[in-house]
């Protein structure tokens, strides 16, 4: 058996704990010409966030990941700057909400090992409600994996790729080294970038393939880390 890499986990909470509610979007979009599929809205999220980290676009900038997720799904050129415009009003915060099936199994295999885990997001102060009421995760019991902390940037005022929104989760995670806490985000610009700065180990999850020239780790799931712990 192989020695374990990391002694404890933190997460993004968009695109890697849960992803822009696509039974919303799906029929936001459809008039436009966009595909209904689910599968075709989690690739048309990655594809979103390629596009701003190729820009280098921080948190409050959105028009690169717009204009990459309608195109992902097939939007006619007659309505494609009204879809993009669509799917700026209506992707709120509150929106970021759907489990994502692979990650929850994930959690239940990592909380089942023992693994300390905790989430780290750029968020608008709902993110912990939402992750408690969709039952993917929390602080204490509940009805999801229990983790140590739920950082949201809103909250405390700092957002990535600042490094310094790690320290408010790093003080539940004192006993370990930084560099064997893993940090699983989407973002090259604010997770690689920030986790890296301040002295985690980033690992994006890309599972489509979008980030080939990439020279930091990849998985395409959470459950890829399972085994280096």
């Amino acid at each position: 058996m192989s020695e374990a890499r990391f002694d404890a986990v933190l997460f993004d909470a968009g695109g890697v704990l849960v992803l822009p509610d696509p039974t919303v979007l799906a029929p936001l979009l459809a008039p436009y010409g966009g595909s209904i599929e689910i599968e075709d809205h989690r690739q048309a999220h990655y594809a979103g966030m390629a596009a701003k980290s190729r820009v280098g676009s921080t948190e409050k900038h959105w028009g690169s990941y717009n204009a990459a997720y309608v195109a992902a799904l097939g939007v006619v050129s007659e309505y494609f700057d009204h879809a993009v415009e669509a799917l700026e009003v209506t992707r709120s915060a509150h929106l970021w909400r759907w489990p994502i099936p692979d990650t929850l199994v994930a959690l239940a295999a990592l909380a089942e090992a023992g693994v300390p885990m905790g989430v780290v997001s750029n968020a608008s102060g709902q993110i912990e409600a939402e992750l408690r009421r969709g039952r993917i995760c929390q602080v204490g019991t509940g009805g999801g994996v229990e983790v140590r902390c739920v950082i949201d940037s809103d909250v405390v005022g700092v957002s990535k790729p600042d490094p310094r929104i790690f320290e408010f989760a790093l003080v539940h995670f004192s006993e370990f080294e930084r560099s064997r806490v893993a940090y699983i985000g989407d973002s090259v610009t604010m997770d690689i970038g920030g986790a890296s700065a301040a002295g985690l180990h980033p690992i994006l999850v890309d599972p489509y393939d979008n980030h080939p020239e990439a020279t930091f780790e990849r998985i395409r799931s959470v459950g890829e880390i399972i085994p280096l712990f």
